[in-house]
């Protein structure tokens, strides 16, 4: 017998990682497996191996194989400041960043170290699909959705904080995925000032996940919650990582950024549970030491990304499928409303099963990121353009209207 805890998280694996290895189990190649499954469900940059792969070597030294601060090394945590301070054009302080094994457990410990079992996390949807465990599973925080009819609204926001009060819950924070995910918006800074002026209003704070930083490849400029010209940002707690913007899924190193002192402790105490290598975080520590190299990779990837984008919706408008253009991240927020046999969300799921079993290409149905309303999916995009093409191939053939009730 387990605890109800465990009971819990087991019950509650991620849509996103059970399909992602169903289909990593068995992937699709052109010539020894032209039956297997095309994965774009997953957000992960494959475009950039060819820039990374002679950089992730490093000589190592003792102190990179020993015990280190759990809640990252100086240089680390230094480099990674230099890095945002660019970005967020202020300075950052590397004693406010905590390092931990990925960004799932940066938002697992912001959560927990804001909120009690049974407290309650606004969030505006559709939202990013591991939201629920990420920030719930373990705090035990409730999540409530402030669901928008497209971009970020503060206003509904607002009226949501506003009812849950009135209903006497006890709300401790908004998360928000910023550039968006699965949507790609990327935010101004009015619509982000009006936000954190709602989060004051209510006096919660806000959980800003930026893990798409520097994976803009519209016109639109990134600002992050942390820019000076937006103010009142004190109770803005941001997480950033190496799995998106540098294609490093796999090695795990998500950061999160507070100015609180209080929850800085908590979180460095929590990162005693999730801690990075050391090994690992001297090889992240050498690569951000080339800052131009940085620099030119940033760019690169983001122009990789655009290349990507650009022929994926090209694909996708020969394909009649309709979808929101992008400006950020790896994903398509795609339409298929009228594809839906049903006004409902078993009908997406049905067709979701039907995309997967038929198809075999792995998308991610709008239920999993809690959107309003039935027949959004998610299909990410950055990886080997022939994938792509394959994907969208068949998807498009089940999708006719005698493969829809077929």
């Amino acid at each position: 017998m387990v605890s109800r805890t465990a009971a819990r998280l087991t019950a509650n694996t991620p849509a996103i990682a059970t399909a992602h290895f169903r289909a990593e189990a068995d992937p699709y190649d052109p010539a020894t497996n032209p039956g297997g499954y095309v994965n774009l469900g997953t957000a992960e940059s494959r475009l950039t191996w060819d820039l990374l792969a002679p950089r992730l070597t490093h000589a190592l030294s003792s102190s990179d194989v020993h015990y280190g601060p759990l809640h990252g090394t100086d240089g680390l945590r230094t480099a990674i400041a230099a890095l945002l301070a660019g970005t967020w054009r202020r300075p950052v302080d590397p004693d406010d960043l905590v390092v931990v094994s990925g960004a799932t457990a940066a938002l697992d410990i912001a959560a927990t170290a804001l909120c009690d079992p049974g407290e309650v996390i606004v969030v505006p949807a559709p939202y990013y699909s591991a939201f629920e465990v990420d920030l719930a599973g373990r705090s035990g925080a409730r999540l409530v959705p402030a669901p928008m009819s497209d971009t970020l609204d503060p206003s509904v926001v607002d009226d949501v904080l506003t009812r849950l009060r009135r209903d006497g819950a006890t709300v401790r924070a908004v998360a928000i995925t910023s550039p968006s995910n699965p949507q790609g918006h990327v935010y101004g800074a009015p619509v982000l000032r009006e936000l954190l002026r709602v989060a004051r209003r209510h006096d919660v704070d806000v959980i800003a996940d930026e893990i798409y930083t520097h994976s803009v490849f519209s016109p639109s400029p990134f600002v992050s919650v942390r820019d000076p010209m937006l103010g009142g940002a004190d109770r803005a707690h941001v997480i950033w990582g190496f799995a998106k913007d540098f294609g490093l899924s796999g090695l795990k190193v998500g950061v999160l950024h507070t100015t609180d002192p209080q929850v800085r402790a908590a979180a460095r105490a929590l990162a005693y549970f999730a801690p990075t290598s050391t090994d690992t975080q001297a090889l992240l520590r050498d690569l951000l030491a080339d800052t131009a190299w940085v620099r030119g990779f940033l760019a690169e990837s983001a122009a990789r990304l655009a290349a990507s984008h650009r022929a994926t919706a090209g694909l996708l408008d020969s394909s009649g499928i309709r979808y929101q253009a992008p400006a950020a991240g790896f994903s398509f927020w795609i339409d298929l409303r009228d594809r839906l046999t049903r006004t409902d969300f078993a009908a997406e799921h049905e067709l979701y099963e039907r995309i997967l079993d038929r198809a075999r290409v792995n998308i991610l149905p709008g239920g999993a990121f809690a959107a309003p309303e039935p027949g959004w999916f998610r299909l990410c995009h950055a990886v080997d353009a022939a994938l792509v093409h394959e994907g969208i191939t068949r998807l498009a053939a089940v999708l006719t209207p005698a493969g829809r009730h077929g």
